[in-house]
C-alpha cells in the first residue's frame, strides 16, 4: 500500500531528524571528548586546571587576581594585570571595557551608580597605585597627582577661538586641588558633579605635564587584556614587583629573577606576540621555594 504523499515526505523528515540527532547529537560530541582525553590533549581539555595541596587553585589559561577581603594587593604575591571581565577574570563575562583613546573626561556624579572613569583616570590611577605599592615613579604623561586624567574644559569668548574666558578641570571635584593654578591667566576652577562641560561648549584639552616620556610602570600593568583574562605580564612588570616580593618573603631577588625565568613563555611560533610570565604558575613557585606564615 502506498502511503499519501504527506506522510511519506514527514516520515523522510523524521527520519533525516533522527539520523542528524545520532550524528551531531551523540557520535561527534563522543568523539570529541574522546581526541581531549588523548595523551598530552588531556590536560588542555579539562581546562588547563592547576592542582596544589589537593585543591584546584586556578588554570593556566584564565588569569586571576592576588587580592585580600577588601580587594588589596597581597604584597607578598606578584600582581595581575588589570581586567574587565565582571569583577575581575570572570570566565562568564569575558570583555574588554571599550574605552578607547579619545576617553578622557569623567563623568562626575552624586550618586556612584551614575559615575564612571574615563580610560585616562582608569590607566592614571593604576599607575599611581602601582607607583605606591611597588615604590617606583607612577607618574604618566596626561595625568595628575592624584590619579586622574589632567583633562581641561577651556570656554573661549568666541567658541572655538578667542581669548579663554573660563577653565574647568573636568577629572576633579571638590575636596580636590586643581592640577593647574591657572590657565592662559584664568584660574582653574574643580567640576562640579552632574555638569557636562563639553556639552555646554568647553574645548577638551589634555595636558602633558612633566612626567617622563617613558614611565616606570609599564603599559600591562595599568591596561586590561582584550579578553580579560589574560593570565600573563610582561617580564618588564614582573621586574618591576620583584623587590617589594623578595622583600615580602625574605628572599634575594636573584633567585626569584630565576623562578620568573623559568615562568616565561617565549613568542609563539619564535616570532608572533610578546614574552609572557604566568602570574599564577609563578606564586605558586615561590610558595613552594619561599613559603611565609
Amino acid at each position: 500500500m502506498r502511503l499519501p504523499n504527506w506522510l511519506a515526505q514527514h516520515l523522510a523528515a523524521l527520519r533525516a531528524v533522527l539520523v542528524f540527532t545520532v550524528l551531531l547529537g551523540l557520535v561527534y560530541p563522543l568523539a570529541l571528548v574522546a581526541v581531549g582525553k588523548l595523551p598530552g590533549l588531556d590536560h588542555k581539555a579539562d581546562g588547563s586546571l592547576i592542582h596544589s595541596g589537593g585543591t584546584t587553585v586556578g588554570s593556566t589559561l584564565i588569569g586571576q587576581s592576588f587580592t585580600d577581603a577588601d580587594g588589596n594587593p597581597v604584597p607578598r604575591y606578584f600582581q595581575s594585570r588589570p581586567s574587565a571581565a565582571g569583577d575581575g577574570y570572570d570566565p562568564t563575562s569575558t570583555s574588554a571595557s571599550n574605552l578607547g583613546p579619545e576617553s578622557v573626561v569623567d563623568t562626575l556624579a552624586t550618586d556612584p551608580e551614575e559615575a564612571s572613569e574615563s580610560l585616562l583616570t582608569q590607566v592614571c590611577g593604576r599607575s599611581k597605585a602601582v607607583g605606591e605599592l611597588d615604590g617606583v615613579d607612577g607618574r604618566r604623561p596626561f595625568c595628575t597627582t592624584d590619579g586622574v586624567g589632567a583633562v581641561l574644559a577651556v570656554f573661549r569668548a568666541d567658541g572655538l577661538t578667542g581669548r579663554v574666558t573660563r577653565v574647568v578641570s573636568v577629572n576633579q571635584a571638590a575636596p580636590a586641588t586643581p592640577f593647574l593654578a591657572s590657565y592662559q591667566g584664568v584660574p582653574v576652577e574643580l567640576a562640579q558633579p552632574g555638569e557636562d562641560y563639553v556639552a555646554d561648549g568647553g574645548v577638551v584639552t589634555p595636558i602633558r605635564g612633566d612626567a617622563p616620556a617613558d614611565p616606570a610602570v609599564p603599559a600591562d600593568a595599568v591596561t586590561a587584556s582584550g579578553s580579560g583574562l589574560d593570565p600573563h605580564i610582561s617580564p618588564a612588570y614582573a621586574e618591576l614587583q620583584v623587590n617589594r616580593v623578595a622583600r615580602e618573603r625574605g628572599a634575594d631577588p636573584a633567585a626569584v629573577r630565576r623562578l620568573i625565568d623559568e615562568h616565561t613563555a617565549n613568542r609563539s611560533l619564535g616570532f608572533m606576540g610578546e614574552p609572557g610570565v604566568n602570574v599564577l604558575e609563578l606564586n605558586l613557585a615561590l610558595d613552594k621555594q619561599f613559603p611565609t606564615r
